[in-house]
């Protein structure tokens, strides 16, 4: 095949799209506004075929397994991993919110604040253990299908994989239909990624021409310190990772470039998943794994969101010249921990783990986050590719230690990422 042309690369499409968006928001900031419907648009139109990626995925993989103990010790090691990384993007946040202080000398005096966050707070009034488990349970067999709850699709996709092991004779044409049904469903999928640069315009149009470039600077050393962060955590500890189970992070990140691009333009990781996945499984992942893992992780492995809700909660006391011992820095850290589980597949997950957090903390307002309200957006971006680079690392790790990664594979497809992606368009 005939190697494409930079203009006819989706992710060079993406890019010229972005900065279009930005120069649109920017200079024309009321046209920018009204093109909030292609972003949005865009956003509707991939979460329309993730359950059905999802659903198949999992299924599949679980269907041509024969040992299911394999499949809960998947599971298992999963979560340890999403628990130990999770953990340890918390901790990282507190250290450098600790030293590098981004709300030092602000001198806000609480009384003054105002802004609506109630809508935040409801959500996560509304986010306990008992709730959030209830909600995995789906009111029908095949209503998660045309739902959006991850988990949901997740529960069922298990209990047909096991059905179909367990009745594999009997279940043939079943598993046949929807090895089949998958060739179709990643066509669309893959239709629908020729979309991305519009739906990365629209996105990036609204963010710049509703709250503008000038509203980030005044809190530019909070955003600033957020990214760094989060590329801290990506280089040094996923790269750690990634080195240890023997792929090089860069490498990785580059492979997935279109869909980080994808996400960096509409801040939704949703955006990204049904090709992440795919990708994944072309590098040497197996099946099982990546609809396990990936969709999970999307739910409890929110490395981003973490490092966010340290540094913010940090910043909003510091803004606010509250002392916070670290005893009660401890302790915010096990609620971000707990309340960051507990927001699993909530929209907004990000403000409203913080309105979680903040509500069982009461030397911190939780009025305090409406000094960063308008700045909130300027951070998803970053939220979500941590988010997603984190997952990513994760499924191969995970296969890794299954013994179910083809480390030929791996190499080859982050070696030669421009034919993988040949063979996804055929």
């Amino acid at each position: 095949m005939k190697a494409k042309k930079l203009y006819q690369q989706l992710y060079f499409q993406v890019v010229v799209a972005i900065v279009a968006g930005i120069l649109l928001g920017k200079f024309y900031p009321e046209l920018g506004e009204k093109m909030k419907p292609l972003g949005d648009g865009f956003i509707k139109l991939v979460k329309m075929i993730i359950a059905p990626v999802i659903f198949i995925t999992l299924t599949l993989g679980i269907a041509h397994m024969t040992d299911l103990k394999k499949v809960g010790r998947i599971a298992i090691k999963a979560m340890i991993y999403f628990l130990t990384f999770s953990t340890l993007a918390l901790i990282i946040g507190l250290i450098v919110g600790n030293v590098l202080q981004p709300g030092h000398g602000l001198d806000i005096d609480p009384s003054t604040l105002s802004g609506d966050v109630s809508q935040y707070q409801q959500k996560a009034h509304e986010s306990t253990l008992t709730g959030f488990i209830m909600n995995i349970i789906p009111e029908t067999l095949f209503s998660p299908l045309v739902g959006e709850n991850i988990l949901q699709v997740l529960l069922v996709a298990i209990l047909m994989g096991i059905a179909l092991v367990l009745t594999k004779e009997k279940s043939k044409k079943v598993t046949e239909f929807l090895q089949d049904l998958s060739t179709p469903v990643f066509k669309i999928v893959h239709m629908l990624m020729k979309l991305a640069p519009i739906g990365a315009f629209g996105a990036m149009a609204f963010t710049i021409g509703k709250y503008g470039l000038h509203s980030v600077l005044n809190l530019l050393f909070l955003v600033g310190t957020f990214y760094f962060t989060s590329a801290l955590f990506v280089v040094l500890v996923l790269g750690a990772v990634a080195w240890y189970n023997g792929f090089n992070i860069f490498k990785l990140m580059y492979y997935l470039k279109e869909e980080l691009l994808l996400v960096l333009g509409t801040s939704s990781s949703e955006s990204a998943l049904p090709g992440l996945m795919e990708k994944l499984e072309k590098a040497g992942c197996s099946k099982t794994i990546v609809g396990l893992v990936v969709p999970t992780g999307y739910s409890f492995n929110l490395d981003g969101t973490n490092i966010y809700m340290t540094l913010a909660s940090l910043f909003i006391a510091q803004a606010l010249n509250i002392d916070l011992p670290i005893e009660k820095q401890i302790m915010l850290l096990l609620v971000a921990m707990l309340s960051s589980k507990g927001a699993a597949g909530v929209t907004g997950a990000g403000f409203v783990t913080l309105a979680a957090t903040l509500a069982v903390v009461p030397e911190i307002p939780i009025a305090g986050m409406t000094l960063i309200l308008g700045i909130d957006k300027f951070m998803s971006e970053c939220r979500a590719l941590t988010n997603v680079i984190g997952n990513s690392v994760a499924t191969v790790v995970v296969a890794n230690w299954e013994k179910q990664l083809d480390k030929e594979q791996l190499k080859y497809s982050l070696d030669h990422p421009g034919n993988i992606e040949k063979k996804l368009e055929i």
